[in-house]
């Protein structure tokens, strides 16, 4: 009996840890979480094609690997503001024949501004009201397009580097 006491004891005990150690924005954790891993991914893809292979494109009706790098920022700069009740930045215009080292890196500085912009971003305010694209989200909604447009996007990035030969980076052997 005696035993068992101390394990109701050391059970109660432990239950305010066990507690605070939930989150209590599981949905906003989860969104940045994936922001962190689609930013590796993206990047890593950016940065593994060779610049003379940014104008590729399997067919002529495609954008070409360029083209997606810029669309990727340019579509972050307009859906993570509003996702986190930021500004979107004044940036310099790029073009898809701009070289590949500003577009990674017109790339990656919209992906910091996304961590930036929904960085306090918690699950009380998921169904208020944002736009982005012309068009009104909820900001659930808003950070589920994010989630299915990196992914589609990385897809393409996978298929553009097999396509040259070249393995994207979730293929990659861990090191």
């Amino acid at each position: 009996m005696r035993i068992a006491s101390s394990v109701v004891v050391l059970a109660l005990a432990f239950l305010p840890v066990l507690g605070a150690a939930q989150s209590s924005a599981p949905v906003a954790d989860a969104f940045r979480s994936n922001i962190t891993r689609m930013e590796k991914n993206l990047v890593a893809s950016a940065e593994g094609m060779p610049a003379d292979k940014y104008g590729y494109k399997p067919t002529p009706a495609q954008m070409t690997f360029a083209e997606i790098v810029l669309h990727v920022a340019q579509d972050n700069d307009e859906a993570c503001p509003p996702i986190g009740g930021a500004k979107a930045p004044e940036r310099a215009k790029l073009t898809p024949t701009d070289d590949k080292t500003k577009l990674v890196a017109r790339l990656r500085e919209s992906f910091a501004f996304c961590d930036q912009s929904v960085a306090h971003v918690d699950d009380s305010n998921l169904a208020g009201s944002v736009s982005a694209f012309g068009e009104k989200w909820t900001r659930a909604g808003l950070m589920m397009e994010r989630i299915d447009d990196w992914s589609d996007h990385y897809s393409q990035f996978a298929i553009y580097l097999r396509l040259n030969n070249l393995l994207p980076p979730t293929a990659k052997p861990r090191s």
